[in-house]
């Protein structure tokens, strides 16, 4: 009963609770990857592929790192050290750039596939005849086979007191047969093919005598190659370079002994060299490197972390090709 008198109805009103929004921990996630892969791509884009040539006289610094091949690839994907097509590039536009006055290749390779190492070579000398203009190698811990050979074709050979060189040789790897372990335990191949030379090596057949002196004429012509490039190229006679090719490394001070090099010094004393014999004081010594540059797209950050299909796909190429890609032959020292 109210104050004044009369009966009231009183009637609760209940409001509905709020429904609790969900978590949304996954999208957050997401985002918070992709914002950082974002902010990675953007660090990224300043790595360029390529050093831009001084307006200046200069005189360019390359490098051949590693392995020769057609392309090195890391585990994920990712190009390093030397690159073919890049180097055949570089040189190519070297030649045809009027401030360029000369190279200084700096060598720390064991040496690689028989085809890359020669056309390193024939692009070399053909940059020295096209222009005239001076080719110098300095060698740092290594420069053996592949690379000793592609070095010849400069004006001159520095290494480093303690450069290892030489290794002239070939290589066809080392061939296993496994037909006598297969026997023991029962198993018999059958390998299908049109001749006996096509699936010579394939180390489950027995390695025929004859398959053996096939693969020995493929060695023994690239050979003979290596041979008369460094006797050309050194001014040494073919009997003299035998008698030094067999695929031994030399030490620097062996190998200036020997004529295989002509100086041992210091990077900085066979720039000092390169100037004052040809002239060039008044030149900068420009590093021309390659360098990866991932440059993600809308792709890759779909992606994450930077690997469109694209470049997988390119590296998976690259990986099964494996050695069908390659020249199996190859002038390469495989170090300890």
């Amino acid at each position: 009963m109210g104050n004044d008198g009369e009966n009231v109805n009183k009637r609760t009103v209940v409001f509905p609770a709020r429904p609790k929004k969900k978590k949304r921990t996954g999208l957050w996630i997401f985002l918070g990857l992709l914002a950082a892969v974002f902010l990675l791509a953007l660090l990224v884009g300043d790595y360029e592929n390529e050093n831009p040539y001084p307006q200046t006289p200069y005189v360019s610094v390359m490098y051949i790192e590693g392995e020769i091949g057609d392309s090195n690839y890391d585990t994920f994907g990712s190009p390093y050290g030397y690159q073919h097509g890049w180097t055949m590039d570089q040189l190519a536009m070297l030649a045809d750039d009027p401030d360029n006055r000369g190279i200084l290749f700096y060598v720390d390779s064991p040496g690689g596939a028989v085809y890359q190492s020669d056309e390193l070579y024939l692009a070399i000398c053909e940059y020295k005849e096209k222009t005239g203009r001076p080719v110098y190698v300095y060698m740092g811990p290594y420069g053996t086979s592949g690379a000793y050979y592609a070095s010849v074709a400069a004006d001159k050979i520095y290494a480093n007191r303690n450069t290892w060189t030489g290794s002239i040789g070939v290589t066809i790897g080392t061939v296993f047969d496994f037909s006598r372990l297969l026997d023991r335990y029962g198993i018999e191949p059958h390998t299908v093919d049109t001749g006996e030379m096509k699936s010579v090596g394939n180390g489950w057949d027995e390695l025929t005598k004859e398959q053996e002196t096939y693969l020995e004429g493929l060695v023994d012509e690239a050979y003979d190659q290596f041979v008369g490039v460094v006797a050309q190229e050194r001014n040494m006679t073919e009997e003299r370079v035998r008698e030094l090719a067999d695929g031994r490394i030399y030490t620097a001070r062996q190998a200036k002994e020997l004529g295989l090099v002509d100086e041992i010094g210091t990077m900085e004393e066979a720039e000092a060299a390169m100037c004052r014999e040809y002239g060039l004081e008044d030149c900068a010594f420009w590093d021309n490197r390659y360098y990866y540059s991932s440059d993600l797209d809308l792709m890759d950050l779909l992606h994450l972390f930077g690997k469109s299909e694209q470049k997988e796909n390119a590296a998976q190429v690259q990986a099964k090709a494996g050695e069908n890609m390659e020249d199996p032959l190859k002038y390469l020292y495989t170090m300890p």
